[in-house]
């Protein structure tokens, strides 16, 4: 079940699972708190599971029925049991987009890629990573 924690971003486990969809550097960390607390129109959403949240999502709106995610984490323990993409699903009907977008990394994108996001690059960074944009169209039946 996804649950809002938007005003708990600072909070030790929401912030431990924030800092695993950024760079681990405690200024990356940092700015994505600030991002939930300063920007009324992001959200901010934990996945709990019997008490224990297992997952963070946040996102904001990014056109008319388009939302892109800014950040997502599942807590290392409970990865590859499908945690990511359950809250993505529960996210699309929870909100009714359609379109999802995404920009990530090498490191991730296998993930979107896996669950029917189409996948774009966008090159490299100065430092050498490849980033990507990734986009979900959502069909009628799966937001119902």
């Amino acid at each position: 079940m996804l649950q809002s924690v938007k005003e708990q971003a600072r909070n030790e486990k929401v912030a431990a699972l924030l800092e695993l969809s950024v760079f681990p550097d405690p200024e990356q960390v940092e700015r994505a708190i600030a991002f939930y607390e300063e920007n009324e129109q992001s959200e901010l959403l934990a996945y709990l599971e019997k008490g224990e949240m297992l997952g963070v999502v946040g996102f904001e709106p990014s056109g008319d029925r388009e939302i892109t995610v800014k950040h997502i984490a599942v807590d290392p323990g409970s990865r590859g049991l499908g945690y990511g993409r359950g809250m993505l699903l529960e996210l699309m009907v929870r909100e009714k987009p359609e379109r999802v977008v995404a920009e990530t990394d090498e490191e991730v994108v296998d993930f979107y890629r896996s669950i029917g996001f189409s996948v774009l690059s966008l090159g490299f960074t100065d430092s050498g990573l490849e980033r990507f944009r990734c986009v979900y169209e959502v069909e009628e039946e799966e937001q119902e």
